[in-house]
């Protein structure tokens, strides 16, 4: 927000508000002064003559330069007004300006009716007559006064005493000239960009017919246009005609900051403007005393602007609401949100892209630029002020009437050194912080903006700044805010001079704050480092060169971070070719990839030290002796390939945690690790050579990573109870067992994850103790041959994972497990071994997913009870070797998804329930079936198809499936199952089948409707196809009519599936006219009237294709008839069901031709 750009104005010529024209004799000390009074009060600006000796007939010029520069003139005619050659000339000059000038002119009848003024009877009459005698040579002087008389007489908006009193006639007067002088003050309001939505919300803050005390806060960033706001919210709310507008006064205190230890000045301006006396009260006491006593029965319209909390200004200008009386309203602005938090707060934020174009165009233009040379480069000063008004202002202001060259001058310099203006108006935010703040302020500007939250404030608590505190007074100063992602974010100019500030203390040679590679490598390349230097975050891709002794000189660094992403041969980082003998002990936060010495110097004693990152390095230890690091909370030695020890922590009582991964010479860590009670990770991931690991006595870890740790082959002992959630990590690991104690002390854990370990043969019964696991995972297991006989005693286990291990017969009390949700077992099986399910009839009531994919499942490897599973909603069963099913499997009345692809034995299609949504199978058998899926399946909506990848099988398959559509396109669109949804077939084609006529690549399936292409009882539907990736369930299809004036939509469900989303699939669907249609829509409409059907997707759609289907197709019969004089059976399977498969290579044959079918993948209808 920014005030009006300069420009032109009417205003701008007049000195006055109102001149005033009057007979003194009449009415100098009557109604006229008592006019004057009010117009005084009231803030209008008037000129009357004080002196008015009114001898002669010549006005003065003093007097006629004020008519010429008054906006609004009053002329009181009472009855000696035109006895007086001085008021008549002076009415003359007034009319003239009002032709010339378009003033406004108000005339007032005081005593005298306005006909006889009009038309000069009685004392008019009288008076003129006296004038014809005196002045008799001056004839056409006298016509004048006539004119002018009649003419003033004539006009409207005038007021006449005779029927009201005079307090009456000047309040109408007073009202009238306030109110248009408003309405023209206001116009300025049209030149601020964006200013209405501001005054919107300000005023439903305000709440003005509420008859109560109300303070509101406009709050923002510096430059933000507050005042703006502030300003236009005061005139606006002057302007107001309605009663509850009507305040008894009104002030405006601007730049209050400004005014540093001047209170009692402020509290006195303030009485003087809402009292309309002179004030002057000795001290603030007495001041805020007169305030509280005088204003508690007034009602005020009160700006304060740019308040801060230095000097205590709201209490002493606005210390208590009871000061002031009931409808007052106090509107505050500020940098500091803290100041009016209780308060109702309107936050000024940054404008956006087209307003900040159109506030620099203003400034620097004057209007819409057209010249696109000046547009490229407005954009670029657009891009750089952020939509900060004052930085547009400032900038456009600065360009304004200059050249191209000028510009990009200009343009390059504002980034490489910031405007003045703009900074040191930013800049009050920054001094008005305590100076442990502005240290926070500048780290955060320097080094931290953009970055999460949570890693910040570790770094910054680590350097005694109460960080927490810090951070909320920056948000309130409205330097920095938190993005709704956790990150500390500011805006770019802030930014820009927080880094101003450290670069000037570069200037004077103490730069304090280091983050350009250049900067640093100039420091270290000529050794000057100084004890000025705090901080160092710099980020580089080239090898670095640290010099000892500019580090010797920072002895008060508390922070050295240097992020290198180089990397060597070996897959370690390349951070310096130096060696460093000095650290600072003051260091806080340390990060230096590659550090290239065998250890820290020993001198090194960092008793503040918080982060330790020296990953990639060439340490062998860290150092030999016990250090004492009460504040170290992580170290990070992540792929240190020489470490073969980690240092004694018992100096570490604070450590939270512990990266060693990739430590691959690693042998053992420090039996000392147990007195960290407050770890939380410890993470050794791929140390293949670490073969002994302490007793684990630490109840605060979350997290054990021992993945990889080939050398490893006992699980260390657990002696004390750790949280519920922890999670151990042990997969590809060297463990053979684990030990008893685990579960003993970790009843109350809730997950497990064994997943992984690959030596691990038996899982001990004592894990059926664990009596709060909600999930087991031993997948990926391949020696593990069983699961404890009494596994059934997990009474709150919900999820069992056991995929990928040699597990074929599972204990009969899994069926215990009532609150099982999730059940998986594929095994890798032997030769002979059969996968053998228990009875289901006793248990398993809340099992929701069943998956026994490729667990060699012959006939009776199934219960026969299976459907009293009646939670079940998914069962997956592919890749095994069953001919039937049981026949209960048609009981399970919730299941909607039932996966048989793979089942190269299973000759028949089973009895299902019919409320199944989606069934994969093979694309022989769904042909086969083809029939009695489409229409006697009524909730079916997709049916999964094992592999057709290579070109032989999709065009076999893809005609085929035309040829099954066509005969059946009849019972299809007739059978309930399409009556409210789509039928869908998923597919890895590689290509829209030829038989789909409209065919397109956009997001949207779009086909303009022939002429009457809706032919009633023969028209069935659409066939759609696309590929691309479905992201959600949902797709819009929408009928456009041709005159654009109606259309109708409707939702349709697609059944969607993570399997099913990829960018390779082919969704064929059919949609019946029935799910489009909707007869209450139609406003006498036919299908007919509707010339375009388009079906949008919620995805990425690569490709269409579109058909419509008739019961009666022309092309649909020439083909089956072709196929029937070429003696080809029409039959539901075709030549698919000759496909036989071979198993131990996956290919499969069509009429003795070979086909590989390449990597298993699956397709769904």
């Amino acid at each position: 927000m920014a005030s009006p750009s300069p420009s032109s104005s009417s205003s701008a010529r007049w000195s006055y508000d109102v001149f005033l024209s009057f007979r003194g004799e009449d009415t100098r000390k009557t109604f006229t002064s008592h006019l004057y009074e009010v117009l005084k009060d009231r803030g209008i600006k008037t000129f009357q003559d004080e002196k008015r000796l009114e001898y002669g007939a010549t006005i003065p010029e003093e007097l006629s330069k004020a008519i010429e520069e008054s906006q609004f003139a009053i002329v009181v005619f009472s009855k000696n007004y035109a006895t007086s050659r001085w008021c008549l000339n002076e009415l003359v000059k007034i009319m003239e300006c009002k032709t010339q000038f378009r003033q406004t002119v108000i005339p007032i009848f005081y005593d005298v009716d306005p006909s006889h003024v009009r038309n000069q009877k009685e004392s008019f009459a009288k008076a003129f007559e006296e004038h014809e005698t005196k002045y008799k040579d001056d004839a056409e002087g006298i016509q004048r006064w006539r004119i002018a008389l009649n003419a003033a007489a004539n006009l409207k908006g005038s007021c006449d005493n005779r029927d009201k009193s005079d307090a009456d006639c000047i309040r109408q007067i007073v009202g009238q000239i306030s109110s248009k002088l408003c309405k023209i003050s206001l116009s300025y309001l049209q030149n601020i960009v964006g200013i209405d939505t501001h005054l919107k919300k300000i005023e439903s803050l305000l709440e003005i017919g509420i008859n109560d005390v109300r303070v509101v806060g406009i709050c923002g960033m510096g430059g933000v246009g507050k005042t703006t706001i502030a300003r236009a919210m005061f005139d606006t709310l002057l302007v107001r005609r309605d009663s509850s507008y009507q305040f008894d006064g009104a002030c405006f205190l601007e730049d209050i900051k400004e005014n540093k230890g001047r209170i009692n000045s402020l509290q006195n301006t303030l009485l003087s403007k809402l009292l309309r006396e002179k004030a002057e009260y000795n001290n603030k006491e007495d001041g805020k005393h007169q305030m509280a006593s005088r204003l508690r029965s007034k009602k005020v319209l009160i700006v304060l602007d740019d308040i801060d909390d230095k000097d205590h200004y709201l209490e002493y200008l606005a210390g208590d609401l009871d000061w002031f009386g009931n409808g007052s309203r106090i509107i505050v602005t500020t940098r500091d949100k803290h100041l009016i938090e209780k308060f109702g707060i309107h936050l000024v934020t940054a404008l956006t892209g087209h307003e900040a174009i159109q506030l620099f165009n203003q400034y620097a233009f004057g209007k819409e630029v057209s010249d696109e040379h000046f547009k490229k480069l407005s954009l670029e000063v657009v891009k750089y002020a952020k939509g900060l008004p004052l930085a547009l202002r400032v900038l456009g202001s600065s360009l304004r009437n200059r050249g191209i060259t000028v510009w990009k001058s200009a343009i390059e310099q504002m980034k490489n050194n910031p405007n003045s203006k703009i900074v040191e108006n930013l800049k009050i935010s920054y001094d008005g912080l305590e100076p442990i703040q502005q240290e926070m302020f500048l780290d955060i500007a320097c080094f931290f903006r953009g970055k999460e939250k949570g890693a910040i404030m570790q770094v910054l608590k680590s350097c005694d700044c109460g960080a927490e505190y810090g951070l909320d007074v920056l948000i309130e100063r409205s330097l920095v805010f938190i993005t709704k992602y956790s990150k500390i974010e500011m805006h770019d100019l802030i930014q820009e001079m927080g880094r101003y500030i450290v670069n000037l203390q570069k200037n004077l040679g103490e730069c304090s704050r280091l983050w350009l590679t250049k900067d640093f490598e100039e420091m270290m390349i000529n050794n000057t480092g100084t004890m000025a230097m705090e901080a160092i975050w710099v980020s580089t891709y080239s090898t670095l060169r640290i010099s000892n002794e500019a580090m010797k000189n920072m002895k008060r660094l508390r922070i050295l971070y240097i992020d290198n992403w180089t990397w060597s041969s070996d897959g370690s980082y390349i951070t310096h070719d130096g060696s460093i003998e000095y650290l600072s002990n003051n260091l806080r936060w340390f990060v230096l990839p590659g550090y290239p010495r065998e250890s820290l110097p020993s001198t090194f004693e960092p008793k503040m030290l918080v982060h330790l990152k020296l990953s990639g390095n060439s340490l062998r230890y860290l150092w030999m002796e016990t250090k004492h690091l009460p504040s170290l909370r992580r170290i990070d030695l992540s792929r240190s390939k020489r470490l073969m020890r980690t240092p004694d922590f018992t100096g570490m009582p604070n450590l939270e945690y512990l990266d060693l991964t990739w430590c691959s010479n690693l042998e053992e860590v420090h039996h000392s690790l147990g007195c960290c009670r407050k770890l939380i990770r410890l993470d050794l991931y791929n140390c293949k050579s670490l073969m002994r690991f302490p007793c684990v006595n630490v109840e605060s870890l979350e997290y054990l990573g021992l993945e990889y740790c080939d050398s490893l082959e006992k699980f260390p002992e657990i002696h004390r109870r750790m949280k519920p959630e922890i999670q151990i990590h042990m997969g590809d690991s060297g463990i053979r067992e684990l030990p008893s104690s685990y579960f003993q002390y970790q009843t109350h854990i809730t997950k497990l994850d064994l997943s992984g370990i690959r030596n691990l043969v038996a899982l001990p019964s004592s894990i059926c103790r664990l009596k709060s696991l909600v999930r087991l995972n031993v997948w990926g297991c391949p020696k593990l041959e069983s699961l404890p006989e009494e596994i059934g005693d997990l009474d709150n286990l919900e999820e069992l994972d056991a995929k990928c291990t040699l597990i074929s017969r599972p204990p009969s009390s899994i069926v215990r497990l009532n609150k099982l949700k999730i059940l998986s077992f594929s095994s890798f099986g032997y030769d002979g071994v059969h996968f053998e399910f228990p009875p289901v009839a006793e248990g398993l009531h809340s099992l929701e997913h069943l998956d026994l994919s490729y667990c060699n499942l012959i006939d009776g490897g199934l219960p026969e009870d299976i459907g009293s599973l009646s939670s079940l909603k998914e069962l997956c069963l592919d890749g095994n070797n069953f001919e039937h099913l049981p026949r209960s499997i048609a009981q399970l009345g919730a299941l909607q998804i039932l996966d048989l692809s793979d089942c190269k034995r299973l000759t028949q299609l089973p009895e299902l329930h019919p409320g199944l949504n989606v069934l994969h199978v093979d694309c022989h058998m769904a042909l086969k079936f083809f029939r009695d899926l489409v229409t006697k399946r009524k909730k079916l909506q997709r049916v999964g198809l094992d592999d057709a990848h290579n070109d032989s099988i999709y065009n076999l398959f893809a005609h085929a499936l035309f040829q099954n559509i066509s005969s059946l396109r009849h019972d299809i669109f007739a059978s309930d199952s399409l009556s409210e949804s789509v039928f869908s077939i998923v597919h890895p084609w590689k290509k829209i089948p030829s038989w789909f006529h409209h065919q397109g690549r956009d997001s949207s399936v779009s086909a303009n409707l022939p002429k009457n292409w809706y032919i009633p009882d023969k028209f069935l539907g659409f066939a759609v196809c696309y590929s691309g990736r479905l992201i959600d369930s949902t797709a819009e299809l929408i009928s456009v009519c041709d005159d654009v004036i109606s259309w109708m939509t409707q939702k349709l469900a697609l059944s969607n599936h993570s399997e099913w989303d990829t960018e390779s699939n082919i969704h064929f669907f059919l949609v019946p006219l029935a799910v489009l249609w909707d007869t209450s829509k139609a406003n006498g409409k036919t299908p007919n009237d509707y010339g375009l059907i388009r079906l949008f997707f919620s995805g990425e759609v690569k490709k269409y294709g579109l058909r419509l289907l008739y019961k009666e197709d022309p092309e649909v019969e020439a083909l089956l008839q072709m196929r029937k004089n070429n003696n080809e059976p029409i039959e539901h399977s075709t030549r698919i069901r000759r496909i036989r498969y071979n198993n131990s290579e996956h290919d499969f044959m069509i009429n003795e031709a070979s086909c590989s079918s390449g990597k298993k993948q699956k397709s769904h209808f």
